[in-house]
């Protein structure tokens, strides 16, 4: 094949800027060839540099004695003590999904569960945090189904519990919409495996499926900003196999149980290129590629595009050379490729042969570590105005407009298309603030949440950053787990703008101020950046995954309320009704500023509940739509009315922080409110659980009316 003559146009269509196309020419000191353009491109765009992000990620606090590995590898390592780790990250699939939304979701949960064995965890938990939008818009409906249908589809398949997550609906992401996607493995804490290449003239192995043309480019695709020419785009999305990804992670664990591995990384964004650049340059050695060993599914594919391709279910192996034959053996027992496709060389260079022909010689270091790094301007989010008066509303027609709204309803309709109960472990199950998976074997269980508000991080991005941790470790805390770390999956719009690099600045200042106040250290990560459709960008949505610990299941709080059981909320009410979730859905107003987040109040009202959880039935947290929503959903799950005290919006509704709903039964109030006497924690008596009517001050409504819109207003508003 001709390759194409490299003009301006070309180079622009890679995603690279004039300046960056300058700093190219002066570390080879001549025109790149197609092939190494698009490697720069690969391995220079947002998706895999972090160029715009680097600077401020280097703030988080990611190390405690808890942490065994943070980030810079393909996941986080946690002791979750008994020589065991738990291993999770969370990552974006979110342009591919626009383009092709049961590909792109599906992928997107392949990606993200290789990213876990390849460190040879095998995968316990799945997660997503889906962001659509409106239900109006003409393309929600088949986001929403095929997205959902992908993620279920891909994880059902290779056999992982999908146990927790959440959905919201806003205009903003009308035009783009985010799917993260959360996975969690188990390992021996002793047998971690990372992707630092060492020895030269070792082995290069490609391992896995065969390498064909999807996803050429996506990592470019998924640094750009969206227009109308979207559906072009469809062929660089990804097609995923389950099947196939089951049988690499067989054969990947049992391969690193014989010994035969060096280094190991998954093939996800840029593929062979990414992967082969990762593992050289943490080794600071070179890597050679023969492209004609590279194990193809089309004919006649050429340097560019085996380097770019972002086919799934592969990996790439550095082999202990006299291992070879009882590794080959392993991967033709599980029907997969297994190739030697390279090997390490002791010079700074990455070397691409194809045909006898040499298609790419370049400086590995500058791939990687050299990629450019900006310190983008930005400016502060400005402060809001105060919130003006509200809207007179009844407080039942209040949480009507709550339960009958998409972001708020029952999602039976999304999780129930997951299978949460495959391996047999999962004890608290999707619908609440967090899933539970028991520790196989063990005693111990271990917690799953994700959480963020993105209208809060739009108001007052450093305290809807913090409140972001914030209810991340209260719902986890909800079920009796004790916070270990987080995972963050930080979803903007283009950088370049410096309003909007302010909000990414001021989420990561309040995100790193919550971690460490709360010993929540985040351990891995992931940046998508240009979520931007025509130039109107998402709102912003630092999304944050988080684990925590049961040392024993005998610690969990997962029950229900009972007739006759007393509700006491953990906390202070103001009334804070600024940003809040009932102002948006009843009268689509977005005004005031965030809640204010105190960290010291969120880390005492934990430890209370906590220390105190013999005294409870259950547990929430109380977040969008405040009490009188947390209450309701609370008793419809248990098939039970309620009758809260307070009458007034703000009490209802408000969005105060640092607060736990608690149901007790008498005996149990009882030994709470003494503790919290002795403790110096607010707690306060608000109301009682059961009968068949929802009552709120003086306004009520039949359990059954309101349960009805509840679970059905989903299904109506996609369907």
């Amino acid at each position: 094949m001709n390759e194409p003559e490299i003009t301006a146009e070309l180079i622009a269509a890679h995603g690279l800027k004039p300046d960056e196309y300058q700093r190219i020419l002066e570390i080879i000191g001549r025109e790149p060839s197609f092939t190494e353009l698009g490697i720069f491109s690969a391995m220079w765009n947002e998706h895999c540099s972090y160029k715009s992000s680097k600077k401020w990620l280097r703030t988080l606090p990611t190390t405690g004695p808890q942490v065994i590995c943070g980030p810079g590898e393909n996941a986080g390592v946690v002791d979750i003590g008994d020589g065991q780790a738990v291993i999770f990250k969370m990552e974006s699939h979110n342009h591919p999904s626009y383009i092709e939304p049961h590909q792109g979701a599906a992928t997107g949960v392949g990606g993200i569960l290789r990213d876990v064995f390849t460190m040879g965890a095998r995968p316990i938990a799945a997660m997503n945090s889906l962001s659509f939008g409106l239900p109006s818009h003409p393309k929600t409906a088949h986001l929403v189904k095929g997205v959902v249908e992908g993620v279920g589809s891909y994880g059902n398949a290779f056999g992982v519990p999908t146990v927790g997550g959440e959905v919201r609906f806003h205009a903003s992401y009308n035009g783009n919409c985010l799917v993260n996607a959360f996975a969690a493995g188990l390992a021996d804490a002793d047998k971690i495996f990372y992707s630092v290449a060492s020895g030269v003239g070792m082995p290069v192995v490609y391992l896995g499926a065969k390498t064909g043309r999807d996803g050429v480019g996506g990592a470019t695709m998924a640094s750009a900003e969206f227009d109308d020419t979207i559906e072009e785009k469809r062929p660089t999305v990804q097609v995923g196999d389950p099947f196939t990804e089951k049988r690499l992670l067989e054969a990947c664990l049992e391969l690193m149980a014989s010994g035969s591995v060096i280094s190991i990384q998954d093939m996800g964004a840029a593929g062979l290129t990414c992967s082969a650049v990762e593992m050289g340059d943490k080794g600071g050695l070179g890597i050679k590629l023969i492209l004609d060993a590279v194990p193809q599914r089309e004919a006649a594919m050429t340097a560019y595009e085996m380097m770019l391709s972002e086919s799934q279910e592969r990996m790439l192996m550095v082999l202990k050379p006299e291992m070879e034959a009882i590794a080959r053996a392993i991967f033709v027992k599980w029907d997969l490729d297994f190739a030697i496709v390279g090997e390490t060389i002791p010079e700074d260079r990455f070397l691409i042969v194809h045909g006898n022909e040499v298609k790419a010689d370049l400086p590995l270091s500058k791939l990687s570590s050299s990629a450019p790094e900006y310190d983008r301007p930005w400016v502060e989010t400005p402060k809001q105005a105060p919130l003006g008066p509200v809207p007179a509303i009844a407080p039942i027609a209040g949480l009507m407009a709550l339960i009958s709204s998409p972001s708020y309803a029952h999602k039976a309709w999304v999780y129930e298309q997951y299978d949460c109960q495959v391996g047999g472990d999962t004890v608290v199950r999707p619908g609440m603030g967090a899933g539970v998976v028991r520790v196989h074997g063990t005693t111990k269980a271990l917690a799953f949440t994700s959480d963020v508000t993105p209208r809060y991080v739009k108001a007052n991005p450093f305290e809807g950053g913090k409140q972001a941790v914030a209810e991340a470790y209260r719902n986890l805390t909800a079920v009796g787990a004790t916070p270990l770390a987080t995972t963050d999956n930080l979803n903007f719009g283009n950088p370049e703008k410096p309003e909007i690099m302010g909000q990414f600045v001021g989420a990561i200042k309040g995100i790193g101020a919550a971690v460490a106040a709360l010993d929540m250290p985040i351990v891995s990560g992931n940046v998508s950046l240009y979520n931007e459709t025509d130039g109107s960008g998402i709102l912003p949505t630092p999304t944050i995954g988080a684990v925590g610990i049961l040392a024993s299941l005998d610690d969990l709080i997962s029950g229900q309320p009972v007739e006759g059981d007393i509700a006491l909320v953990i906390g202070e009410t103001f009334g804070h009704l600024g940003q809040s979730a009932l102002l948006a859905e009843a009268f689509g107003i977005e005004a005031g500023d965030a809640p204010e987040v105190d960290l010291d109040a969120e880390k005492r009202h934990g430890d209370f509940l906590r220390a105190n959880r013999r005294a409870l039935r259950c547990a929430t947290d109380l977040a969008d739509g405040g009490l009188a929503l947390a209450a309701f959903e609370m008793a419809e799950a248990a098939g039970l009315g309620l009758s809260l005290d307070a009458g007034d919006i703000p009490t209802l509704f408000g969005e105060d922080q640092a607060r736990y709903l608690v149901a007790c039964s008498a005996e149990g109030a009882r030994a709470l409110e003494a503790a919290a006497i002795t403790t110096g924690v607010p707690l306060l008596r608000v109301g009682r659980f059961g009968g068949d009517t929802v009552r709120l001050g003086a306004d009520a409504a039949p359990l059954a009316d309101l349960s009805r819109a509840y679970r059905g207003a989903f299904a109506a508003a996609v369907e």
